[in-house]
């Protein structure tokens, strides 16, 4: 199992330089490989192809890049510069976004979100593997009159989906690579999530896929005061009925429930829990929340727990 961390500097006064930094000590740290999410502000693949230019070895990735408002053909130019600037160390993360942010940033309805994604995982499949596409479908149309194609990106790119509920894992399971759940605690992996994603890869005859858990965490020895602003944070999730159903299959009442937060050994006894319930990697997220000396903290103890 790999280790990772999720990269936010949207507060210093340049995002792309100070995001540099913060990889380059993730790496020094022994972590593995580095996230970005995306919503309205920096774009996620070029902070990802910045980064993995700049820090060699480490594997970067984005999470996740709304379907509402993107195209197949833009999202596959985008993923396969990314795969060329890194030279293979780049993975593709999708999302379908939640009605709040569709329909008030895009003016787009929130329809058919499953339909939209298995159509646009079969297009952008299509171009990532050879460079071109011929795809008609009820929501998407993507063909490419002129080669799509990308040189130095010709082995693809892997693509997950953060998908949890039951519809979307079994599209992720036939045409993705593999998830990226967030705020699914060890028991909704191991009792509902990782059973249904991989009896549809099987299904698909597709190779085992990839479990990529997000995990909010931190080290600290303040823990009380950590889960309070863990749960401001983290309050926006409850509001999405996706989140609260994998939160409830979780035990959890709150999303800050499911955040990781304690000593190194709490820490790492979690994270074996997430391994044991079928996450091939775990990646943390909202580690600056306590400031940088619990950041550095968390991240010593991931980068031991990655090697």
């Amino acid at each position: 199992m790999t280790v990772g961390v999720a990269l936010n500097a949207a507060d210093a006064p340049n995002q792309v330089d100070a995001t540099v930094r913060l990889a380059q000590e993730a790496a020094d740290a022994g972590l593995r490989s580095a996230w970005f999410g995306q919503t309205f502000g920096a774009d996620s693949p070029q902070l990802a192809a910045i980064v993995g230019r700049e820090v060699p070895g480490l594997q970067v990735g984005t999470s996740a890049i709304p379907v509402f408002g993107r195209h197949p053909l833009l999202v596959s130019s985008q993923a396969l510069t990314a795969q060329a600037a890194t030279h293979g160390r780049y993975h593709l993360g999708l999302a379908m976004g939640t009605k709040l942010l569709t329909e008030t940033g895009f003016g787009l309805p929130f329809e058919r979100p499953i339909a939209r994604l298995r159509e646009f995982l079969t297009a952008l499949r299509q171009l990532t593997q050879t460079g071109t596409a011929d795809f008609h479908g009820e929501l998407l149309t993507a063909t490419t009159p002129v080669p799509a194609r990308v040189t130095g990106a010709e082995d693809g790119v892997p693509i997950l989906v953060a998908a949890m509920g039951p519809q979307a894992l079994r599209v992720s399971g036939e045409l993705a690579d593999g998830i990226l759940p967030y705020l699914a605690g060890p028991r909704a992996l191991a009792d509902h999530i990782v059973p249904a994603l991989t009896a549809a890869a099987e299904a698909a005859g597709r190779p085992a896929p990839r479990v990529v858990a997000l995990v909010p965490g931190v080290v600290t020895d303040d823990v009380e005061a950590v889960r309070r602003k863990a749960t401001e944070y983290l309050a926006f999730y409850e509001q999405i009925p996706s989140y609260a159903r994998v939160l409830e299959l979780s035990g959890a009442r709150r999303a800050s429930d499911v955040a990781v937060i304690g000593d190194e050994k709490a820490v790492a006894a979690e994270v074996r829990r997430y391994r044991d319930a079928g996450a091939t990697e775990v990646v943390f997220s909202g580690t600056e929340i306590a400031g940088d000396e619990d950041r550095r903290r968390t991240w010593t103890l991931l980068g031991e727990l990655a090697a």
